[in-house]
């Protein structure tokens, strides 16, 4: 399948659309616990001109104005903007696409964006962008996942779906230069201008009540990943929780699951 970047755009457009009600209580649960780390990336403090790209419902936004940073926020995403503004209405959120910020040069000193730029078609043009908007001096910091065997809640979903599913039922597009590793996040920044690039392995515990509630979250709250679990026939499903609780037992505490989770927080400076 060929890339196509408005195709990947929509789809992604839609997914987090549909998963904007429900993000909070579902998948959020295991973005924001790496919010705190983002945020001390660039430096985010009082007076601080910051833009958190991918801004969702605006929780990384929030949690720098509660800094005292001067931030707003940008999503492609209508539905959870309306989430983000019914919320906040004190805070400016904007509608627009990573790829082509519709802000002035050097408008910032921190960009920042959680799990949103690996999202987009082509993250290094979101990194150009960021880039573009930054003053001298300023920093971007962004997060993604680390790979699979570090989230074992995704491990364990891929392969109770190539063993008793299809991978390719949901007929997504292909992504596109989405960052799955460290040196690639330091590759595309470096490329786009940035120096002082650096990349820190964050791990964290999701916690569900049992197998069944973690792929209800992952259902519920993400685009591709939901995408994958919600084209599965209502006949392999059964197979699919079996295996994925049977997996998941080995992470079972007194509280119910404390499944790992990693992610990578990527950050540079404009020289």
């Amino acid at each position: 399948m060929n890339f196509d970047p408005e195709a990947v755009r929509e789809f992604e457009r839609d997914g987090w659309n549909r998963a904007a009600a429900s993000y909070e209580s579902s998948f959020a649960t295991a973005t924001r616990q790496f919010i705190p780390a983002l945020l001390d990336a660039v430096g985010a403090q009082a007076g601080t001109p910051l833009l958190d790209v991918a801004c969702g419902p605006g929780f990384v936004t929030v949690a720098a104005v509660e800094r005292g940073a001067k931030a707003q926020g940008l999503d492609f995403s209508s539905a959870m903007l309306s989430v983000a503004r019914a919320r906040h209405p004190g805070i400016v959120f904007d509608e627009g696409d990573a790829e082509a910020l519709p802000y002035e040069d050097a408008t910032f000193m921190g960009v920042v964006s959680n799990f949103g730029v690996h999202h987009v078609p082509r993250p290094i043009l979101a990194v150009r962008q960021a880039h573009r908007v930054l003053r001298k001096g300023g920093r971007l910091a962004f997060t993604i996942w680390s790979e699979p065997r570090e989230n074992i809640a995704w491990k364990l979903v891929f392969d109770a779906v190539a063993r008793w599913g299809d991978m390719g039922a949901s007929n997504a597009p292909p992504p596109g230069g989405g960052f799955g590793t460290a040196q690639s996040c330091v590759d595309a920044m470096r490329e786009a201008g940035f120096t002082d690039v650096t990349t820190t392995l964050l791990r964290g515990v999701w916690r569900h009540a049992d197998a069944a509630a973690m792929v209800a979250a992952l259902r519920a709250g993400t685009a591709r990943m939901a995408a994958l679990i919600g084209s599965q026939s209502e006949t392999a499903m059964p197979a699919l929780i079996t295996d994925i609780t049977a997996g998941a037992e080995r992470y079972r505490d007194r509280d119910g699951l404390a499944v790992p989770i990693a992610a990578v927080v990527a950050s540079g400076v404009k020289a």
